[in-house]
């Protein structure tokens, strides 16, 4: 379990992270091309046409709710296919946050299964079935958290989580039950990715 990191949290002290890679995931068409459009000329974005549990990746992103509430969307999915993720993930909110992780704030947590390893929560809402307004900023906050925790996070045992954690897939942030535009949700996942990562020469 990941204990600390926020969206607030800076990058390592020496600046330099380890490659890594993002799998933009997409089930439909208008999503995509979306992710597509951001992922040519970012080295370290791919596009997926498919599920994110098609992948062999060290991680995936759980756009969730600030309760850790499991119930519907790609979330449900997750609790399907890891029994156990949905109870990680709520007692590390009780535990790190008082019982509610903010929006633009993200932790990790293992699945209980060998792929992926973990799964990085990242609330896109506040409340389980909120409709997000069609000029969120969610999208962004919870992207910034993910790359965030992902580049300067530690593990409890002090081990950089850019060391353990080499490859994340992606869903679409908001898409789903928050309604948010593909177009909107890949613009804000391209901003929050060209502030953490575009000045750190990667390895």
């Amino acid at each position: 379990m990941l204990w600390g990191v926020t969206a607030d949290s800076g990058r390592s002290a020496d600046g330099a992270e380890p490659e890594l890679q993002l799998v933009l995931c997409a089930l439909d068409e208008p999503l995509a091309a979306a992710w597509q459009e951001i992922a040519d000329g970012r080295a370290g974005l791919t596009l997926h046409r498919g599920s994110v549990l098609d992948l062999r990746v060290d991680a995936v992103v759980s756009p969730a709710n600030s309760y850790g509430w499991m119930r519907g969307g790609i979330d449900a999915v997750y609790a399907c296919a890891f029994p156990e993720v949905e109870e990680q993930v709520r007692s590390a909110v009780l535990a790190y946050h008082g019982g509610e992780l903010p929006v633009g704030e993200a932790l990790l947590v293992p699945t209980g299964a060998p792929n992926p390893i973990w799964l990085i929560s990242a609330p896109t809402m506040r409340e389980p079935g909120e409709r997000l307004p069609v000029d969120t900023v969610h999208p962004y906050l919870a992207a910034r958290a993910v790359l965030r925790l992902w580049a300067s996070g530690v593990l409890e045992n002090g081990t950089p989580v850019h060391q353990v954690v080499r490859t994340v897939a992606m869903p679409g942030l908001g898409t789903g039950i928050g309604g948010a535009a593909p177009e909107l949700c890949a613009r804000q996942v391209a901003a929050a990715w060209d502030e953490v990562f575009a000045h750190v020469d990667q390895l």
